[in-house]
């Protein structure tokens, strides 16, 4: 009996102790408010969804196009790792989107990789043209055909090889 008795006086004594999701505000003038949950869903609305990702992936596309002409290996096999990790931040965020980015991140991403490893001018513009025949492809499979991938005709980087 006593056993029983010091055993739910603790139970009471750690459910009381333990912390409450109160209702507070974060952040440079508390914009952020709510509860622990609330708070979360707010910056996963922020963060969004996989077109966000894709932003990034639009400027890492421009940069490894502008790197192969400047033939900056380096600075093409950095843009198109980040690239892979936006992607995979994206595809986190909505694994409904994993289908159809398979072939392009099990194939494509390292077929550009050997393009880029290989610091070949041709080889590179070959492997770049497949690479946005492929970025159209997914595009399609996506339902989203209308968003066209083509090479960039300006540049607006200012990151040039020395």
């Amino acid at each position: 009996m006593r056993l029983t008795t010091i055993t739910l006086l603790l139970g009471l004594f750690i459910w009381q102790c333990a912390p409450a999701d109160p209702s507070t505000s974060v952040g440079r003038d508390g914009w952020l408010s709510g509860t622990t949950d609330e708070k979360f869903e707010t910056v996963t609305n922020h963060i969004g969804g996989f077109a966000r990702a894709m932003v990034e992936v639009q400027y890492r596309y421009m940069e490894i196009y502008w790197a192969g002409e400047d033939e900056n290996w380096d600075y093409a096999a950095y843009q198109l790792e980040e690239m892979e990790e936006a992607l995979e931040d994206g595809l986190e965020r909505r694994p409904a989107r994993a289908q159809s980015a398979q072939h392009f991140m099990n194939v494509v991403i390292p077929d550009m990789e050997k393009a880029i490893e290989s610091r070949n001018k041709e080889n590179f513009d070959q492997a770049f043209e497949l690479f946005t025949l492929q970025c159209n492809s997914c595009h399609a499979m996506e339902q989203v055909p209308f968003i066209t991938v083509r090479p960039p005709e300006l540049r607006v980087g200012s990151v040039r090889l020395r």
